[in-house]
């Protein structure tokens, strides 16, 4: 049984289909990429999955239970996390503190056991550790995506859902964000990325799918969808835009 299932949904912003039949799965320990042109429906399918977009029709099954009509924050405490596109990391609150936001999800910790949890994420983000009494608003974008997605490892996931952790940032910059990525996956965390790096986004996955004006046209592993010169030229070229 897959972690995650998605069939056939079809998600409408008003009259405009922006996500049409579109049937998806993610096994246990993948990491998955979803890639695609702008306005795809890349990001509105992580939306439709984590509950903030519904689906018109179709079902969602996260570890063979439907998901589809739940509020966020059960989806949350289902297991399953979402990182959106632009990072909206609390200008006002210091890293550690948005961080610690994560495990809100999680009734009951006292705030103690929060904090030292907090504090164990920097092991693995160890180029934010300094910056822990730091605001939110004084960050850099690579730090501000590091901590976002900190964040989102807080609600302790079984499934992570990340919304173009690359963009906007700096080649040096991209390459440790997808170094986490790929610790993570090696942690045991399975990950749903949607990512506007085509080479980036295929080099941590097991599998890849292109969506195009919301409907899944190719599918794949990263060698195939790669090696196509056709399928490339097409899908993947250069840098893929954003959702």
């Amino acid at each position: 049984m897959p972690l995650l299932e998605i069939r056939d949904i079809a998600v409408l912003y008003g009259e405009i289909e922006a996500v049409r039949s579109v049937s998806l799965t993610v096994e246990a320990g993948e990491v998955v990429t979803l890639l695609g042109s702008n306005g795809a429906g890349k990001s509105t399918t992580l939306r439709t999955i984590s509950g903030l977009a519904k689906p018109a029709s179709g079902e969602i099954l996260f570890d063979g239970q439907s998901i589809v009509g739940l509020k966020p924050e059960e989806i949350v405490r289902r297991g399953i996390a979402h990182v959106p596109e632009g990072r909206r990391v609390f200008p006002g609150l210091t890293v550690k503190e948005n961080i610690m936001l994560g495990a809100s999800n999680r009734p009951g910790m006292r705030a103690s056991d929060i904090a030292r949890e907090a504090d164990e994420t920097f092991e693995l983000f160890p180029d934010i550790r300094r910056f822990s009494g730091a605001l939110g608003w004084t960050l850099s974008g690579g730090q501000q995506q590091m901590v976002a997605v900190a964040r989102g490892l807080m609600a302790k996931p079984r499934l992570l859902l990340l919304d173009e952790p690359s963009l906007g940032l700096a080649p040096v910059i991209v390459q440790a964000v997808f170094a986490i990525i790929a610790e993570i996956r090696r942690r045991g965390t399975t990950v749903l990325l949607v990512e506007q790096n085509a080479r980036m986004g295929l080099s941590v996955a097991d599998r890849g799918y292109v969506l195009e004006t919301g409907r899944l046209v190719l599918s794949g592993r990263p060698d195939e969808l790669w090696g196509n010169e056709e399928i490339r030229a097409a899908y993947l070229g250069g840098r893929t835009a954003a959702a």
